[in-house]
């Protein structure tokens, strides 16, 4: 990441040069600011333009933020909801010998014999680890089927905790998921998977990139709205 500064502030950005004849700058959902410049761009050509747009990135930044979550954190006390492929689970504390969680008449049911909140919160935290590398692996079959066509072979994924990305596409190929995906409906981590994987082929977001998620997933806005619904601070 390099930054600009701007007034009392400044804006970070990511830079990728390439064969294009103009400067283009993307404001992403994640509010991360992308620069792709024709490569005999300078550095100081790249700042005046970044400058030149402050205001329009600013914006943009505000509009997108709107979209972030921004729920308490949770306390993991009994009666407390959380989610699992978008439907909401009450939390149920029993007190009991073993160490398991268990979705039973509409609650996550903890069995215990501690109840304290970090307790609780690493017993329901490996459960949806446990889960979301079934789901993921579910999911990302059916985005890998969906796009056999455009020969991307058969990239890998791994789960990793990210702090404003539901997913990520590396210089390598390999596609991140956020764990706490497994939350959302089981299409909008189909969305995630999709819209990664479209990356493998149109690296940035311009109209290029829209068009292909949308030939591979027409109602990819349904899902990716209801999506940032079931994010949450632990």
């Amino acid at each position: 990441m390099r930054e600009v500064s701007y007034g009392t502030s400044s804006i970070a950005y990511s830079l990728e040069f390439s064969d294009r004849k103009t400067l283009a700058i993307e404001v992403h959902p994640d509010l991360q600011v992308h620069v792709v410049a024709p490569r005999d761009t300078l550095p100081e050509q790249i700042e005046e333009k970044l400058l030149k747009r402050a205001i329009w990135i600013k914006k943009q930044q505000r509009f997108f933020d709107q979209f972030l979550p921004h729920i308490p954190t949770r306390e993991y006390v009994a009666g407390e909801t959380h989610y699992y492929l978008g439907r909401g689970y009450s939390l149920r504390l029993l007190k009991s010998d073993k160490r398991e969680v268990k979705l039973k008449n509409g609650n996550f049911e903890i069995q215990s014999p501690n109840h304290q909140p970090e307790a609780v919160r690493a017993l329901l935290a490996s459960w949806y680890f446990n889960h979301a590398i079934l789901k993921f692996k579910e999911a990302f079959e059916i985005a890998n089927k969906r796009m056999s066509h455009l020969e991307i072979g058969t990239p890998d994924f791994a789960i990793r905790k990210m702090k404003n990305r539901w997913g990520s596409c590396t210089a390598t190929g390999q596609i991140l998921l956020n764990p706490d995906l497994i939350r959302a409906p089981f299409n909008s981590i189909l969305y995630v998977c999709l819209h990664e994987l479209c990356h493998l082929i149109e690296p940035t977001h311009q109209k290029s990139f829209f068009i292909l998620q949308e030939s591979v997933m027409p109602d990819w806005e349904r899902w990716k709205n209801k999506l940032e619904l079931f994010a949450y601070s632990d």
